[in-house]
């Protein structure tokens, strides 16, 4: 069951998306030198990554989260890869 008091409006597309990687969120902040500070364990599962996908890499928290910023979420990839797939035989069947 998630806790409306932690999420607040977010908690149903957090429900979803623990539902759909079938895994709890974790703790979206974590101490830090001046205070809570964004998760990079977060940030990977946000991205719907595997658990330890770049955060078990012994890397500081800025390498994770620049690996993290600059990478591809999987389930956007994928459906842009169909889209350009679908569109390529589309186009070649024209052409033939």
């Amino acid at each position: 069951m998630i806790d409306r008091n932690r999420w607040g409006e977010f908690a149903p597309a957090i429900a979803r998306w623990e539902s759909t990687l079938g895994r709890p969120a974790p703790e979206p902040s974590e101490p830090g030198r001046e205070g809570r500070r964004l998760s990079a364990r977060f940030v990977e599962w946000m991205m719907g990554l595997p658990d330890g996908w770049v955060t078990d890499v012994d890397i500081s928290r800025t390498a994770q989260l620049r690996a993290l910023g600059n990478g591809v979420v999987p389930q956007q990839a994928a459906a842009a890869l169909k889209t350009l797939l679908m569109e390529a035989d589309t186009s070649q069947v024209m052409v033939a």
